[in-house]
């Protein structure tokens, strides 16, 4: 079986007549950057030097092949965690996602079994994931051919998920958690990543999103609702006067761990935090965009705030601005015991629901 894999160059090097952005996507305006802005040449001369430095930092932490990675975490675990925050080297994404999830050790503990569950085995999920598979990252050029690579390699990988966990199944919204690793690995190494989120290989496992009933998203709604409450109490009133809840607008957020609607610079640098510290990253950026848009969210009537909240502005989407707001909140231990206080009031066991009743707390 032919895998493909585009960790070795940069995504956006996929050839295509249309102009693309660095990352693949099909530019909407041929005249700006992905970021809006034209860069001097002496800026981007900058920038390229200041990465190449970058890179072989990183190359001399990780070893080959990612032999030395191990060691390194285990004898400077700041560094690693500060060098993730500023965010992971494109060309070397794919690899180091694979290190900090634990995936890459679960391939290797299940040599073949990933051609087995594509070749051989058959999923009751088939035409549910051929029916999603166009609207997975349309505007990419990986994905947009019908019938082409990166939709059969998005196939292939959602059935083996759905075979490989059948209590799960297949769930809209998994194949944005899928396309974005394919775009820094071959089906193989996604597939496992995916195995190790939602089974938990390095965090607390994350397939309760997906469950019947959502039973996770609707955990994680009850935690930022009081969290929101908690650490911006005038806007946490607002919600309230105008009838505003977490489910209205941030289930996508969980879900797909903002890969769904958010720039794809912004999502990128949010998952290389989200895979070494866990979920608690999606909480502190939840906060952090509620936080920079504040003054203009408490001022807005419902139909007007559920629109903002769905639709934040360019300057809120900047990593180098948000981030460093978002890591500003402590929420840790407070998120701990909101879990306890859940499960308390709604029992600690997910009752499996009939598959039919899943669907999507927002489209």
């Amino acid at each position: 079986m032919e895998k493909k894999r585009l960790d070795d160059h940069e995504p956006g090097s996929i050839p295509s007549p249309r102009a693309v952005d660095r990352f693949g996507f099909v530019k909407q305006d041929a005249n700006t950057s992905s970021d809006g802005l034209v860069k001097s040449r002496s800026a981007n001369e900058y920038e390229r030097v200041r990465e190449e430095r970058r890179v072989r930092k990183w190359r001399k932490m990780i070893g080959v092949g990612g032999s030395d990675w191990k060691h390194y975490v285990r004898k400077k675990p700041h560094v690693v965690k500060r060098r993730i925050r500023k965010g992971i080297p494109d060309c070397l994404r794919g690899l180091v996602w694979q290190l900090i999830s634990g995936s890459r050790d679960l391939l290797l503990m299940n040599p073949g079994v990933y051609e087995q569950l594509v070749i051989y085995e058959t999923s009751a999920s088939e035409l549910d994931i051929i029916r999603d598979i166009s609207r997975t990252f349309p505007s990419h050029v990986f994905f947009q051919q019908r019938h082409g690579p990166g939709q059969r390699s998005l196939y292939n990988v959602l059935k083996a998920y759905s075979v490989f966990d059948r209590d799960v199944g297949y769930v809209q919204g998994m194949g944005f958690l899928a396309g974005l690793l394919l775009l820094y690995m071959s089906e193989e190494d996604a597939f496992w990543l995916l195995v190790a989120l939602l089974k938990g290989a390095v965090h607390a496992p994350m397939e309760g999103l997906y469950l019947a009933g959502l039973p996770l998203v609707q955990q994680y709604l009850f935690q930022l609702e009081h969290l929101v409450r908690e650490h911006l109490p005038k806007l946490g009133e607002h919600f309230a006067n105008e009838m505003i809840n977490p489910s209205m607008y941030a289930s996508q957020w969980f879900i797909t761990v903002f890969s769904y609607s958010f720039p794809f610079h912004l999502a990128l640098r949010i998952w290389d935090v989200f895979l070494n510290e866990g979920v608690v990253i999606v909480f502190k950026v939840g906060l952090a965009l509620l936080k920079y848009c504040h003054d203009d969210l408490i001022k807005l009537p419902f139909e007007k705030l559920i629109h903002a909240l769905r639709n934040f502005p360019e300057d809120a989407m900047d990593p180098d601005t948000l981030l460093p707001l978002a890591y500003s909140f402590k929420v840790s231990k407070r998120l701990e015991e909101l879990r306890q206080q859940y499960e308390k009031q709604h029992g600690k066991s997910v009752q499996l629901q009939p598959r039919e009743s899943r669907q999507l707390v927002e489209n």
